[in-house]
């Protein structure tokens, strides 16, 4: 079963925190589920839930509005399209380029956490 994540989580997830209060701007995503038909969370005692693939929907319309400077009304526009059936070989499709911004950003990870086990994992190998 997809595991369900509320509101305030999928604001830190995407990044949404104002930077003062390190408060999460649930506001942004309700207002996003207004805009985009295909934001559509679950309702659990009046709260919203939302599935792993509803937040790849929402990186993917956050990667487009603040990321690529579109318009809501330009997003609407791709998301009737259906990303999915966006061009996949051509690296200059939108799609492709937020897959490639995704790998790197995990990409980047990996290899911070592969520092620390090398730098924290290493056993004394001084012969004495």
């Amino acid at each position: 079963m997809n595991k369900l994540i509320n509101i305030s989580e999928a604001s830190k997830l995407l990044n949404l925190i104002n930077s003062s209060n390190k408060k999460p701007k649930n506001y942004i995503l309700r207002y996003w589920e207004k805009e985009f038909k295909q934001i559509k969370p679950k309702f659990i005692n009046k709260r919203r839930y939302y599935t792993s693939s509803q937040i790849e929907v929402i990186k993917l319309i956050k990667f487009l509005l603040k990321d690529k400077g579109m318009t809501i009304p330009g997003v609407k526009n791709i998301m009737k399209l259906n990303i999915n059936n966006l061009d996949d070989y051509n690296s200059y499709s939108l799609k492709a380029e937020y897959y490639k911004n995704t790998f790197k950003k995990k990409s980047k990870l990996i290899l911070e956490k592969v520092k620390k086990l090398k730098h924290y994992g290493k056993k004394n190998t001084s012969k004495s």
